[in-house]
């Protein structure tokens, strides 16, 4: 067959594949028998090399099983393929199409593999769906920019996704590199089933997820849909596959969520149907990516929400929300608080001149988590420079005087937190209370520095 004819009528890089078919349905080597000029200058310029035709596919792009797997399923199946993937280790994209040809040689199949690659996605690629796919992606698509509770939508679409998988379980799982953690953001089991829902799992499982990037090898997924697929992943990764077996896992399909160039988690599907393995693939290299792109837009509202309601240095909640919360109470949009305290620390100035900024910084995340540890449910503010104030809302006055105690025997105890404490118990005005508490605590501050003159401001 005249390879270097059929290639002539291409403009767009393309060449020819060979697969060595095997009788037991699976597949040996595969090779690149001939390119045309585009790729041969293509390979030129990324391998600095000529093109050597009948080359081990593995000359001319990186080795990968899934890219393995299109090639045998094109001439195996005799039907066209396409795919989009984004080749994260590289930072680009890769749109390619597979046309099984005709062979003249037993046991060896041929394909035209005509790709191109560029550095950033392009959605009329990305949109160039079969029927089913488009819809598949386009119902997650319409149901993620229209959520007013994304956890929950999060929740909805990863059930659609389980659905049109028909799979035992499909799984949302964010991983933490910095604190070594993963946590599930959305998680659908079928019941009545041996696998068990990941929650079961989740604590300690980042040993498992952080060997995932290896076993990946720079795919941009991981397939098991057989027996044969399966003993490769135990070789490969045999913790992770003696887990699968004993969770009751036949079949596995996971897929990394990057955004930005940042490994967010994964999603995967287990036990799907096996007969829809390119369909499932081709939805879930979109939809992943619609997917991590809202999972990233939702972690950075988060954390600047956090940002706007958290004290950095001690991680109680800064005067802004503080103020807020006051507005409600006096509004009647929230309740009013059994007692107010206010905690104010002595001798800071004196620490930071002494001993340092750093030194003072110390001293107010060790009072804060004096109070957060004394009123573990109760609102905690930084109200001020070294200033505190709790809300407390079901107490007695005499829990109130046990934990105001129990702070000051913390404090000594502590190696520089000194407090000034206020309380008011009872007042129904709660701006009436702060002023009371504020008070009270100017009256126990001028003790302590008529006890402590040295510590006074000077």
């Amino acid at each position: 067959m005249d390879f270097d004819k059929i290639l002539s009528h291409y403009k767009a890089k393309a060449c020819v594949m060979s697969v060595e078919l095997y009788p037991d349905g699976s597949y040996g080597n595969i090779r690149v028998v001939a390119g045309n000029k585009a790729h041969r200058e293509e390979m030129e310029s990324t391998q600095g090399r000529p093109f050597v035709p009948d080359c081990p596919y593995e000359f001319c792009f990186p080795k990968n099983q899934n890219f393995e797997d299109h090639c045998f399923r094109c001439v195996q199946s005799g039907k066209p393929l396409h795919a989009y993937v984004n080749l994260y280790m590289m930072g680009l994209w890769l749109n390619m199409f597979l046309m099984p040809l005709d062979s003249d040689r037993e046991n060896v199949g041929y394909c035209v593999y005509c790709y191109d690659v560029a550095p950033k996605a392009d959605s009329s690629a990305m949109a160039d769906l079969s029927g089913d796919t488009a819809s598949n992606v386009l119902k997650a698509c319409i149901k993620l920019r229209g959520a007013e509770n994304v956890k929950q939508t999060f929740q909805e679409v990863v059930e659609d996704i389980r659905k049109s998988c028909e799979s035992d379980q499909c799984c949302i799982l964010l991983t933490d590199a910095e604190n070594r953690e993963c946590s599930i953001f959305a998680e659908s089991t079928r019941e009545g089933l041996k696998v068990q829902p990941m929650s079961r799992y989740v604590e300690g499982f980042y040993a498992i997820a952080e060997t995932w990037p290896e076993t990946l090898a720079g795919s941009t997924c991981i397939i098991v849909k057989d027996e044969r697929d399966m003993e490769k992943l135990r070789l490969t990764n045999p913790i992770w596959g003696s887990m699968l077996d004993l969770s009751g896992v036949k079949t596995i399909m996971l897929f990394p969520l990057r955004h930005g160039g940042e490994l967010l988690g994964y999603l995967w599907t287990v036990n799907f149907n096996v007969d829809n393995t390119l369909i499932i693939k081709e939805t879930l290299e979109v939809t992943t990516f619609l997917i991590a792109s809202e999972i990233s837009s939702y972690l950075l509202l988060n954390k600047l929400q956090t940002m706007s309601t958290i004290d950095s240095l001690t991680g109680v909640k800064n005067r802004n929300v503080m103020n807020n919360r006051i507005d409600q109470i006096v509004a009647g949009r929230k309740p009013t608080p059994k007692a107010v305290i206010f905690a104010d620390l002595n001798g800071l100035k004196y620490t930071n001149d002494e001993q340092g900024h750093l030194s003072g910084d110390k001293v107010l995340r060790s009072a804060a988590e004096i109070l957060q540890y004394v009123f573990p449910k109760e609102d905690v503010y930084r109200a001020g420079g070294d200033e505190f104030m709790v809300l407390a809302f079901d107490i007695t006055e005499d829990e109130l005087n046990t934990r105001i105690a129990k702070i000051r025997t913390m404090a000594k105890l502590s190696e520089n937190v000194r407090f000034s404490i206020g309380t008011c118990y009872g007042d129904p005005d709660v701006r009436r209370a702060m002023h009371i508490a504020d008070e009270r605590m100017y009256v126990d501050k001028k003790s302590f520095y008529v006890e402590h003159p040295e510590l006074k401001y000077r």
